[in-house]
């Protein structure tokens, strides 16, 4: 449910969490590959919100911060698991559970193959389809009904092995538009929070125009 289909029941010095996490690996040789589409879009988001990752808990880099949305006071959450990709819901799961966070309230930024590069499309919840990284945050999470921002990156080709196609960088073409992309992806992580998941839906869902 949207935060704004719930303010009017919230107390009125009631603080309402988001946990927004973009999964990755840590580890400069891993900094612009197409795996690491979250860390580079929630990087994003940080800079917008004026965030950064100085703590150290949950096997995760995160910051927060507070802002009031409409009237309520809003803790925003940015994480980044240290865990590796493939092990990224221990992470996101232990900081729920910290800060009780509902699924609904947890968002996660993530690169997609199976979306084509240029696309980025938001959903309110689902399986994780090929992903592993999601997998590991749906498993601990034991849910799937929670926001989620997949980045496109394409596919690979039809011989290219797959580990090595997401561990792989973006050609310079690709990173203009991949660029574009990560932006667009971290405005629709902040509208999730601002505005709620369908206008984000409806406002992001479809290939990028010129950033």
């Amino acid at each position: 449910m949207a935060l704004f289909g719930r303010i009017l029941f919230k107390k009125k010095n009631a603080v309402e969490t988001f946990i927004v996490a973009g999964l990755g690996n840590p580890g400069p040789e891993y900094a612009m590959t197409r795996h690491n589409c979250g860390f580079r879009a929630i990087d994003i988001l940080a800079a917008k919100l004026g965030i950064d990752f100085s703590k150290s808990k949950f096997q995760a880099k995160y910051g927060e911060k507070k802002m009031e949305v409409k009237g309520v006071e809003v803790r925003v959450i940015l994480m980044k698991p240290q865990t590796y990709m493939n092990n990224s819901g221990t992470a996101v799961a232990a900081a729920a559970d910290f800060y009780k966070v509902p699924l609904s309230n947890i968002i996660v930024i993530y690169d997609d193959f199976d979306v084509s590069l240029g696309e980025v499309r938001v959903r309110a919840g689902g399986s994780p389809g090929s992903h592993n990284g999601m997998e590991s945050v749906t498993s601990h999470l034991s849910g799937t009904e929670f926001p989620r921002v997949r980045v496109g990156i394409g596919r690979k080709m039809p011989n290219e092995d797959v580990i090595k196609f997401v561990l792989g960088n973006f050609s310079p073409e690709q990173e203009e538009i991949i660029g574009a992309s990560l932006k667009r992806a971290a405005d629709a992580a902040y509208m999730i929070i601002t505005e709620g998941v369908d206008k984000a839906m409806n406002r992001t869902n479809g290939k990028a125009k010129n950033g």
